[in-house]
């Protein structure tokens, strides 16, 4: 045989392993980077092995440790996501490690075969949004879990659709991220619309808030609530900014910006400048929409808290839920001082400020929802234990669909078609498979969560207190999370009447799959 044979074979080969790797819609890293993105899936089958001498250690990488992302995937994708041969973490030498106290007569955990089991994992809130203010269109959200905004633009098309799809199969909510309501959030799961201070979306041709628009896309979108978007975890304070290489013609048109300019978002609203104001302005939406309304902040001055309470007790106005997103939350590219020096970390943000609504006695009357790396089963306890009745999900939403966390989101050049405007890179993210993907990792964190309130001897997470959730220290010392958080008896809990009605619902599966009752 010919070396001119030979090497014409070996190319055909590589040809048609090329064009095999382009055609297939499993996997975006190797249909955007032929043959080489096969090494990504090699390289982490042996990485136990290599790791075991050189390189780092399964909980050292940031933000998300090799174990979180592995669980994440495993979780995701329907594979075995159990951990062998014990923790590998230090327990006894890990200042704030969190131990949950188990129940000694636990209850039984239902599983696939036996009468009774939900593969679906059905986890509803303990409240009603809306509830205690009478919104017209005020709700029980079917899920506990939900996929926190991030917009399009930040993400691709295909990973926006993928996230509603799924929040559609896992029957949970999906915020749409301060960047509008696009097609892209039409492909069947029901939305909280985040309002952020450029208005996209529903504003008019001068940038201004615009009524009519807002309820214009309402009316012809399953839009469940407003979320006021003050700040976020990954930048507080300072606004929106995408570049004009991601602000492309259909970005524009779903914004009502221009085309191929950049895309500016303040860092004030216009519609509001004290508490006073943003009250009226949201009793103004709620009115007007009948949806419920809530704020999303991240934490800094605790003064604008207090304002914010003394103010809903004494006047007839409040918002409806109140989303405090986590300093260590992030998946808006932001400048380094504001990543990393600027926001409260969730668990003192969020416990600051419930402290403030509880001593005012206003938490029943209000949905908390959390949000910054709250998409693992421990974390998510700790967050409900502390007064959140929702959670949250955007980073690890976005690792389910196919992020590798390369931390390229603020460049346009994601690798997995995730955080990108790239055609090319988008198209490798396969939405329809993608969408399931997401969908078994939120019913497997639900899933988790209920087998977690079962073992401390409750049908549901809600209701795990938080002095069921222990603290080690660094010198064989430990302290429950009430007296770390300086919590009263029953702060973080729903109200009794509402730990009754929950009981209920998950003794009896009253909630169907169709049902926001």
């Amino acid at each position: 045989m010919s070396d001119w044979l030979v090497l014409s074979i070996i190319v055909l080969l590589l040809g048609a392993w090329v064009l095999y790797d382009i055609l297939q819609r499993s996997h975006a890293i190797v249909h955007n980077f032929p043959i080489v993105g096969h090494f990504r899936y090699w390289l982490e089958a042996i990485g136990p092995e290599l790791r075991q001498y050189i390189v780092t250690g399964n909980d050292e990488e940031q933000p998300f440790s090799r174990d979180q992302r592995r669980w994440v995937y495993s979780s995701a994708k329907r594979q075995n996501n159990y951990f062998g041969f014990g923790t590998d973490n230090d327990l006894e030498r890990s200042p704030n490690y969190m131990i949950v106290r188990h129940s000694a007569f636990p209850l039984s955990t239902v599983h696939p075969g036996q009468p009774g089991y939900d593969g679906s994992a059905q986890l509803p809130a303990a409240k009603v949004i809306g509830g205690y203010r009478q919104r017209k269109y005020a709700f029980r959200p079917r899920s506990i879990v939900n996929v926190s905004g991030m917009s399009f633009g930040a993400l691709s098309g295909a990973a926006v659709e993928a996230m509603n799809r799924g929040a559609e199969l896992a029957g949970c909510l999906q915020s749409t991220g301060e960047g509008g309501l696009s097609r892209h959030h039409q492909h069947g799961g029901d939305l909280i619309w985040q309002i952020g201070s450029g208005y996209f979306g529903c504003r008019d041709g001068d940038g201004h808030f615009d009524m009519q628009r807002l309820l214009d896309v309402v009316s012809a979108n399953p839009v469940r609530a407003l979320e006021i978007k003050l700040s976020q975890g990954a930048k507080p304070a300072t606004g929106g900014f995408l570049p004009a290489a991601k602000v492309s013609r259909e970005i524009g048109e779903t914004r009502g910006v221009p085309y191929g300019h950049d895309c500016i978002s303040p860092a004030s609203h216009e519609m509001f400048h004290d508490v006073d104001s943003l009250l009226d302005w949201a009793e103004e939406l709620a009115t007007t929409t009948g949806l419920p309304v809530g704020i999303k902040s991240a934490v800094g001055d605790l003064q604008f808290w207090r304002d914010l309470a003394t103010q809903m007790a004494t006047t007839n106005r409040s918002v409806d839920f109140i989303t405090i997103d986590g300093g260590e939350g992030g998946t808006g590219a932001g400048p380094l001082v504001f990543t990393d020096h600027v926001g409260l970390p969730f668990k003192i943000a969020f416990s600051s400020v419930y402290r403030i609504f509880a001593e005012a006695g206003l938490t029943d009357r209000i949905v908390f929802i959390g949000s910054g790396k709250l998409g693992f089963p421990e974390e998510a306890l700790l967050a409900l234990a502390l007064g959140c009745d929702m959670v949250n999900v955007g980073r690890e939403a976005m690792l389910a669909v196919g992020c590798i966390q390369a931390q390229r989101c603020h460049t346009n050049a994601c690798p997995t078609g995730v955080a990108t405007q790239s055609t090319w890179r988008a198209s490798g993210l396969n939405p329809a498979l993608k969408s399931v993907q997401l969908a078994n990792y939120i019913v497997q964190l639900r899933s988790e969560l209920i087998a977690l309130s079962r073992a401390c001897g409750v049908p549901h997470p809600g209701l795990v207190d938080a002095d069921r959730i222990a603290l080690l220290d660094a010198y064989f010392g430990t302290a429950s999370a009430m007296d770390v958080f300086r919590y009263e008896p029953g702060w973080g809990l729903p109200g009794v009447e509402d730990q009754e009605q929950i009981r209920r619902i998950m003794d009896a599966g009253i909630l169907s799959p169709g049902s926001h009752a």
